[in-house]
């Protein structure tokens, strides 16, 4: 026991480290190179309310340009990789994504009627929130409707159907779309990008995502219960169905915030509690923690690169897909080869 809880915190101590560098990275680099002490003095100067003495121009590009978008990938890839992790420990499932229960394709639809619609940025992401939070409803509706034995297997197989459904509706919304000023707008959001984030925006997307995440770390201890066969848990005194429509309703909130804000980002969290369950085992009270700093870090990583490695950015949502791909699979073979 007290090994292994060394090992937990040496684990978690070094994915923090990682996750200050790649942040004070991030800070530094781009089109307009910034000096680690400079952005550090614009940082310090924000929170302390004081005046920095730097150029207009350097303050601006670190508090206003990287200082909403480090925020927005730290808190994107933390949410999601944190709802991966949740509801793969639910569906006992490793092949679970956040996206599983309809949220994504409901987010998407919402963000191409309210850009069919001409709404800002705010009214685009509230209508996506909204669409998000309407898909896992109706599967939740539905599955709970056609019952079954294995309400698991009918709400992953609801998810999928749903989620077919309301691809078909972002498939007519881009039909029917203006190709030469609505298409391309619908086709960059579903892209994902954290180009667009303000300071303005943050707040309305932070809060119900951390939120969520509290409710996940306060069922932490009880979320390993719900792996175990209903009747087991029930026995244990876990009200199972209670504690599904609680995780679900958490997952789908951080979710539906982070796609709201950034746009479609796959595989963020299908890989990272992977990679946290391998490093620090199978406890949900252990993956939860690594998978938030795991998860914000490629996140953040993964933006940075996008925007620093071709003169043109590519969107983090294409990126996560060519990153995430061989990281898998490396991660399938070293978890079958330990489990060997």
């Amino acid at each position: 026991m007290i090994l292994a809880r060394g090992r937990f915190a040496f684990w978690v101590a070094g994915a923090a480290l990682v996750l200050l560098a790649i942040v004070a990275w991030s800070f530094v680099v781009g089109r307009f190179s910034v000096a680690p002490g400079q952005a550090w003095r614009a940082l310090w100067s924000a929170l302390a309310g004081g005046d920095s003495g730097l150029p207009a121009n350097v303050e601006a590009i670190v508090l206003q340009v990287r200082g909403p978008r480090v925020v927005a990938a730290l808190a994107v890839g933390a949410a999601l990789a944190a709802a991966g992790a949740a509801l793969q420990n639910l569906f006992r499932n490793p092949l679970v994504s956040p996206d599983i229960l309809g949220v994504t394709a409901g987010c998407a639809l919402g963000a191409g009627v309210a850009i069919l619609l001409s709404l800002p940025m705010a009214g685009i992401q509230v209508v996506a929130f909204a669409g998000g939070l309407a898909a896992v409803f109706l599967v939740i509706a539905i599955g709970t409707w056609v019952g079954g034995r294995d309400l698991i297997l009918t709400l992953l197989l609801t998810g999928v159907v749903v989620g077919s459904l309301f691809g078909a509706g972002v498939a007519l919304v881009k039909y029917v779309a203006d190709p030469f000023d609505e298409l391309p707008a619908i086709t960059f959001w579903l892209l994902g990008s954290f180009a667009s984030a303000l300071p303005r925006d943050l707040p309305a997307t932070l809060v119900p995502m951390a939120l969520g995440v509290a409710v996940l770390a306060l069922l932490r201890w009880r979320m390993d219960v719900l792996a175990l066969p209903e009747d087991e848990a029930r026995s244990l005194g876990v009200d199972v169905p209670k504690m599904r429509l609680v995780v679900i309703a958490a997952a789908t909130l951080v979710t539906a915030s982070a796609v709201s804000l950034a746009g479609t980002i796959g595989w963020v969290g299908l890989v990272i509690p992977h990679a946290a369950r391998l490093l620090v085992g199978a406890a949900f009270a252990r993956v939860l923690p690594m998978s938030l700093l795991l998860g914000a870090a490629f996140m953040l990583a993964v933006d940075t690169a996008c925007r620093i490695t071709f003169a043109s950015e590519i969107p983090p949502g294409v990126a996560t897909a060519f990153v995430g791909t061989p990281v898998f699979i490396a991660l399938l073979a070293l978890t079958f080869r330990r489990a060997a």
